[in-house]
């Protein structure tokens, strides 16, 4: 068995933006666990090879190659789909201890290799640790394990996977099952008229969760620890809160990180909203066309590209801000750090003041984003540190290249 496991991500990460923008990939929520929490239970000390950007980041958290490893070593790529059986395989073929490579479209996804880690190689490009797994020739199996490749894939696993992973919570006794599928945490206070429908799934709310009157929750769904439900609330199946959510309104199949805000009125579905976003109230998203056909998505180059879905709202990227009554059309990815306004007709990049029907788009200055981020945190009591405020800084300028609209044309 190898004791040491190195998550590491790859080039190809980086058609996941803006979701993985301001977070390890394998920190992407999908059904209700991301990666890391899956693999958080392994025997292996886990360690994280990430973009150059999350590093800091990640060593404060202590999720960072510090030198050399010895061998032994898994290797796991942090674009793994969080599936209970792929991660159950990878866990199993690395206590097996036999050297292997597992491939997936020829994308590595996992391995384990005799040989060392090398310490120079801790602070390369996140390219040169796949020639490294490459360069061992390493026998490969018939294992394919599904990575993210897009930001729409998210969604799509997202709905297969959420059923699994909420029986799995369930057994794993993170609270008391007051019916039939609905389980509640410590210390939660779920008003008396409020209805829990778990006909259609699990329900699973976590400890200090406060569900406020008239509010309804159709499963399968996850309210993650300290979340608020505000009155009047439909939370409809498919929807899964990090901790520390406010929501309210209507959600639908949508996946919402820590800290962030949707407590007033307004629709939300089939979407990924990132960390300390907050939604104004009257804010809504289209999911479906008029024509009912097939959504595509614009690319970093502005080509179409089909996403084979007939439902899918939005991306959000992390510390971004909507303004009263935005409306977003569907399948729009919007950027971290942004500021949006009015009617959302194409996407929208990172650090932009967005109010294009009004005939206005400039940038948003890192001061101002940092100066906002730390007003939100203090809310929250969450302090703000120098890596913080560095890391900001470091978004905003690797951000740059997206904040060419002069070509950019209003489609729907």
């Amino acid at each position: 068995m190898t004791s040491t496991c190195i998550v590491f991500e790859d080039t190809l990460v980086e058609q996941l933006r803006p979701i993985n923008l301001a977070r390890s990939t394998s920190s992407i929520t999908c059904g209700a666990f991301c990666l890391e929490e899956l693999i958080s239970v392994w025997p292996q000390t886990l360690a994280y090879h990430l973009r150059p950007h999350l590093r800091p980041i990640a060593k404060r958290a202590g999720k960072t190659l510090t030198g050399a490893i010895e061998g032994p070593i898994g290797y796991l790529n942090a674009a793994v789909v969080p599936d209970l059986a792929t991660i159950d395989r990878i866990a199993e073929l690395f206590a097996k201890g036999e050297p292997f490579l597992a491939l997936s479209d020829q994308r590595i996804t996992a391995a384990l290799a005799p040989g060392a880690f090398p310490e120079a190689l801790a602070d390369k490009p996140i390219g040169e640790l796949v020639a490294h797994l490459l360069d061992q020739r390493l026998p490969i199996i018939d294992d394919e394990f599904a990575t993210f490749e897009r930001t729409f894939d998210v969604m799509s696993h997202h709905e297969r996977l959420l059923r699994g992973h909420l029986d799995r919570l369930m057994r794993r006794g993170v609270g008391k099952e007051i019916s039939k599928d609905i389980v509640v945490g410590e210390g939660a206070d779920i008003a008396d008229n409020v209805v829990l429908d778990a006909s259609g799934g699990p329900i699973v709310i976590g400890k200090n969760v406060r569900i406020m009157p008239f509010s309804y929750v159709l499963g399968p769904v996850r309210i993650g620890d300290d979340c608020r439900i505000i009155d009047h609330a439909s939370i409809k199946h498919g929807t899964v809160l990090g901790h520390t959510v406010k929501a309210g309104g209507e959600l639908e199949e949508t996946i919402i990180e820590p800290y962030s805000n949707k407590q007033h009125h307004g629709f939300l579905g089939h979407s990924y909203i990132g960390s300390w976003v907050n939604l104004g109230a009257g804010t809504s998203n289209s999911d479906l066309k008029n024509t009912y056909g097939e959504i595509a998505i614009s690319d970093a180059a502005n080509r179409s590209v089909p996403t084979g879905r007939q439902f899918l709202g939005c991306v959000i990227g992390d510390y971004t801000k909507t303004a009263i009554n935005t409306s977003i059309f569907t399948g729009k990815l919007i950027g971290l750090a942004s500021f949006l306004y009015g009617f959302i007709s194409t996407n929208v990049p990172s650090f932009t003041n967005y109010a294009r029907s009004f005939g206005q788009v400039t940038e948003v200055s890192v001061d101002v984003a940092v100066k906002t981020q730390q007003r939100a945190a203090s809310r929250r009591k969450v302090e703000v540190t120098d890596i913080d405020r560095q890391f900001m800084r470091d978004l905003f300028e690797m951000t740059q290249p997206e904040r060419q609209l002069s070509s950019e044309q209003l489609v729907l």
